[in-house]
């Protein structure tokens, strides 16, 4: 597996353990449909929480978080709304992004940003 492929999947695997600590029920990682994916599908309380994971081995450009685009935050929304219609959810969602900067094994930094976008705000 190419290096930013394992760095990418070891920073989701540690944003799914911190959500679970902070109490989020995780319901799917991955999700795919079409050309979205979701990174993280969980629920915190009764708010449906869509979350990307931005991963990097450094911040010389800039928080790993910085990098979800306006395309992302696009088909992001439009897999969320696959993903409601289809659990029948229709109440309270959230957007957020989980950067993680992978220093050292020993040294990781984690911000979560809640309600980081809400899609068709510019």
């Amino acid at each position: 597996m190419a290096k930013h492929l394992e760095t990418g999947k070891k920073g989701e695997e540690m944003a799914v353990a911190f959500l679970e600590k902070a109490g989020y029920q995780i319901l799917e990682t991955n999700w795919r449909h079409r050309r979205a994916e979701i990174d993280i599908i969980a629920k915190d309380g009764e708010i449906l929480v869509f979350v990307e994971v931005k991963t990097r081995s450094d911040d010389f450009f800039g928080n790993p978080a910085s990098f979800v685009t306006a395309k992302k935050e696009s088909l992001m929304s439009d897999g969320a709304n696959v993903y409601m219609e289809k659990i029948g959810h229709d109440w309270e969602i959230r957007f957020d992004i989980i950067g993680i900067v992978l220093w050292s094994a020993e040294r990781v930094e984690m911000r979560h940003f809640k309600d980081a976008f809400f899609p068709g705000l510019a």
